[in-house]
């Protein structure tokens, strides 16, 4: 069982918290559409929600100097679905840009400090993408 794979499981099995790494941390599962094979793909990953209910996650890659498979896939197909705790529903992701981009992706660095070492790591400007209830809840 892949990495990935087992955290999801952890994920789905507890009703929305993984240990390691991510423990204590706020974590959704993100599953987009494959550009390429069309099949869907989970990923679990770290967002920030605002006080008004905005939802945002961040293509890292852990400073990576290419943005990850995740975030090629949802710039293809905006229609994803989100696992937040025990709550699913689909979504349309709208990758950030310009001063919005900027302000959310401080924030992150700001409660989690290795978001900023990941930018400095990198000469990419790290994707900040908001996640959009389709459903309005």
């Amino acid at each position: 069982m892949s990495w990935t794979q087992a955290h999801i499981d952890e994920f789905r099995a507890s009703g929305g918290k993984i240990g390691g790494r991510f423990e204590g941390r706020p974590v959704l599962l993100l599953t987009t559409t494959g550009r390429k094979s069309g099949r869907p793909h989970t990923t679990p990953m770290m967002y920030l929600q605002e006080e008004d209910g905005h939802l945002y996650v961040f293509a890292s890659k852990g400073g990576a100097p290419t943005n990850p498979h995740w975030y090629l896939n949802l710039v293809a197909n905006p229609t994803v679905t989100v696992e937040l705790g025990t709550d699913a529903f689909e979504a349309t992701a709208r990758p950030l840009e310009g001063a919005e981009h900027d302000r959310v992706y401080a924030r992150q660095s700001e409660l989690y400090p290795q978001f900023g070492d990941y930018q400095r790591k990198t000469e990419r400007t790290i994707p900040v993408v908001e996640l959009i209830r389709s459903d309005g809840g």
